[in-house]
């Protein structure tokens, strides 16, 4: 079976391709048409790739024939067009085969189709050949203009550059196909912009061809126009503007525009203030326009300094003037740019210059001190009346008027009629190193003529402070500590200053006979404790006290004894403390005694407003709802005071007692606390404490009717003279009997007779 596949136009020649003739067990082959175009011969089809130009305005191109030899013409064939775009881009003719294009194509969407071809035998139904694949490209023609993807183009250029300076590239591109002839080549050209700029055809790279001064112009519009077909008729072009801005150089030297300025001062104007202005104007900006103002005066008296804001000169005062000594000025200023580059230079050769008159003014003025400011030194525990220093000021007028000199708000120091400044009190550099003093001189024939100085004195350091541990330091030492175990580190401070670093020298006092411990000095004013031997008893010894000398490297040395205070405790296998000694108990779980006791006490009054609160949740509608002031005259003996109770005894049953009324509660507690003076320290007498209180909050029926948090700040036994308290006394003064007063010594003398005569009173 054969098929032919005829080709209408090639490139405008028509051309019928001759049918190949291929029996149907034949093998693919290519054949070499001679126009050009590759064939391809498999079982009886013939096929090749169809061309059709893109843009086509008929409604039905013709593509192409596609033939089978088998073909005898007796429309017994159909012909099918099979693939994507077949049926609605492509159609075929079911009975001649004929290809047809219905549809615009556009090189640019899709430039290739892949479609399939089949026969079939109207009178049976089967296909005749196998599907047979084949091509249609889509050939370029000139019509997409070149256009410029990165708009709007800007670029700055430093203005007076030279011929030949890159300034910026532009880039177009075509949609064309690059292959298919000058589609897609691209010359650029320069519409607008000659002659400061131009461009390099197949690059388009903007130079700059002519000098610009951004003072004249400061940016320029340049027009940019990109062709195809590398510029021959028929081309399509684009264009694009690129804005082209000049930045400054410093080319343009400030100048002034006044040839004389007239300024005038007081003889009363003090240093440093300013009388007046000058300014230069530059063309430049930004940096460029940066100036600096100086002034020619053999006298010295004036100086000016430049605003850096609005670049003024300003003109100060550099030392008093006086009109009975000079009452006129006649300087000379000059103006330059701050920063010039050296190949600019040519433009900043002559400085411009203006001149300044300026006229002093005359005023009854205050007096002068011969410095601006006086700096005095003093060792500090200098003596009463010691010497500072001396302040001198004159009256600058002609009739030279005495000075009388004071000193504003200072307890430290005084001054005499003679400006001398002497102490009053004595100096610690410790609390104060510097005094800022303000001393003023008064005319005495004209009081309202007065100067003020600062007068600043520093008081210098002696060594007058040892050395001292830097911190408390709460040292352990295990039971089972071996000999050479670093235990503390300690290290030392001093509130003197040294000249050089301090160095701080550590040892164990030699009065001490303690070989339990011993200290090395690390040399870097820190030491280490250790160890003096293995093996150490809670019981025997549970505290060891080690005095440790500290020297400093001050003129004349000082040294101190520091206490250090070490703790026995037990300790476990890996090291950790378990138990120390009475004082220290708990100290492991990292609380102390206060805490602990205080966490149980509100332990206890919680659990017993609870067991309370079961019986009742409300009061009876009358009850008084108000605060409850709960008043002890209990005082323990101070955080010294640590063996007041055993805490072991908190743990114990709640005994329950009898209830009492709160005046007869009272009284029994003070008569304990009486005789806990004389049995001294009992864990007992804490633990009836702690039981009449619970008790008493327990039956109040005045407490609020929920759980409430009740703190008793029950601190030991008390001090010797019981409770200083007058809170409640009016209370029960009447059957209070104050006769152990008498007992408490010679200090109580006068209480005991206060309260003895209170009672001979009411008796």
């Amino acid at each position: 079976m054969n098929c032919c596949l005829l080709l209408p136009f090639m490139l405008g020649i028509p051309l019928l391709l001759p049918c190949l003739i291929a029996t149907e067990n034949s093998k693919t082959e290519e054949v070499k048409h001679p126009a050009g175009s590759h064939l391809r011969v498999r079982r009886g089809w013939m096929w090749n790739q169809f061309f059709v130009p893109e843009e086509m305005n008929k409604t039905r191109h013709h593509i192409g024939q596609l033939r089978s030899d088998l073909d005898n013409g007796n429309n017994s064939f159909q012909y099918k067009l099979l693939g994507a775009g077949a049926g609605s881009i492509f159609v075929i003719d079911e009975r001649t085969g004929d290809i047809y294009a219905v549809q615009k194509l556009d090189r640019e969407e899709r430039s290739l189709y892949t479609l399939r071809a089949q026969v079939i035998d109207t009178t049976t139904g089967r296909a005749m050949e196998p599907e047979s694949e084949f091509v249609i490209r889509v050939s370029d023609i000139n019509d997409n203009e070149p256009k410029f993807l990165d708009e709007p183009y800007e670029a700055i250029v430093p203005e007076m550059s030279p011929e030949g300076t890159f300034v910026i590239q532009v880039t177009a591109s075509d949609a064309d196909d690059p292959s298919s002839g000058n589609n897609a080549r691209l010359l650029y050209s320069l519409r607008q912009g000659q002659p400061y700029f131009s461009i390099e055809p197949t690059t388009g790279v903007i130079r700059i061809s002519s000098k610009m001064d951004r003072e004249l112009q400061d940016e320029y519009w340049v027009i940019i126009q990109a062709k195809d077909m590398i510029g021959l008729p028929g081309a399509l072009s684009g264009t694009t503007s690129v804005l082209i801005k000049l930045s400054d150089v410093n080319d343009n030297k400030p100048i002034f525009k006044d040839s004389l300025y007239r300024l005038t001062v007081s003889e009363s104007a003090s240093v440093g203030m300013s009388i007046g202005k000058i300014m230069a104007y530059d063309n430049d900006i930004g940096e460029n326009a940066e100036m600096d103002y100086s002034i020619e005066d053999d006298s010295k008296t004036f100086d000016v300094i430049t605003n850096n804001e609005t670049q003024e000169g300003i003109i100060i005062l550099k030392k008093r003037v006086d009109f009975e000594h000079q009452n006129h000025y006649r300087i000379r200023a000059k103006v330059k740019n701050r920063r010039v580059d050296e190949q600019l230079r040519k433009y900043h050769t002559e400085a411009s210059t203006t001149f300044i008159k300026i006229q002093v003014e005359d005023v009854d003025e205050p007096p002068v001190f011969l410095l601006p400011y006086y700096l005095f030194e003093i060792f500090e525990g200098s003596p009463y009346g010691s010497f500072v220093g001396t302040v001198s000021a004159t009256d600058p007028d002609q009739r030279k008027s005495p000075i009388r000199y004071s000193i504003t708000r200072s307890k430290v120091f005084s001054i005499d009629d003679n400006g001398t400044v002497f102490t009053t009190n004595p100096l610690d550099r410790e609390i104060s190193a510097w005094y800022n003093l303000s001393v003023t001189a008064t005319e005495k024939y004209s009081i309202e003529q007065s100067s003020a100085v600062p007068v600043y004195v520093q008081v210098l350091d002696i060594n007058d402070h040892a050395p001292e541990f830097s911190e408390y330091y709460e040292t352990y030492v295990c039971e089972n500590a071996v000999s050479g175990q670093v235990i503390q580190t300690i290290s030392a401070v001093d509130r003197d200053e040294s000249i050089e670093d301090h160095h701080f020298y550590f040892n164990v006092s030699v009065v001490e006979n303690n070989s339990s411990f011993t200290i090395i000095d690390n040399q870097d004013n820190t030491a280490v404790i250790l160890t003096n031997r293995t093996g150490f008893s809670l019981q025997e010894e549970p505290v060891f006290y080690v005095s440790i000398l500290i020297a400093d490297n001050g003129i004349p040395s000082l040294t101190s004894t520091n206490t250090l205070t070490i703790h026995v405790c037990a300790c476990d296998d890996t090291g950790s403390t378990q138990t120390c000694n009475n004082k220290d108990l708990m100290l492991s779980m990292g609380f102390k005694t206060e805490v602990i006791i205080a966490i149980l006490i509100c332990i206890m009054i919680i659990c017993g407003l609870k067991q309370r609160r079961k019986q009742t949740l409300f009061p009876e509608k009358g009850e008084d709802f108000r605060e409850n002031i709960f008043r002890y005259d209990d005082e323990g003996g101070g955080e010294e005071d640590t063996e007041a109770f055993d805490i072991v005894e908190l743990q114990g049953g709640t005994v329950m007692r009898e209830r009492k009324t709160r005046r007869a509660t009272r009284v029994e507690i003070r008569s304990l606390y009486r005789q806990s003076l004389q049995v001294g320290p009992d864990s007992a007498v804490f633990r009836k404490f702690i039981l009449e209180k619970l008790e008493e909050a327990n039956t109040d029926p005045c407490a609020p009717p929920f759980d409430s948090l009740q703190t008793y700040a029950f601190e030991g036994t008390g001090s010797l003279a019981g409770s200083l308290s007058s809170l409640g006394s009016a209370v029960f003064d009447e059957d209070e009997n104050y006769d152990y007063v008498n007992e408490l010594g010679p200090r109580f003398k006068r209480l005991a007779c206060m309260f003895g005569s209170a009672m001979q009173s009411n008796n």
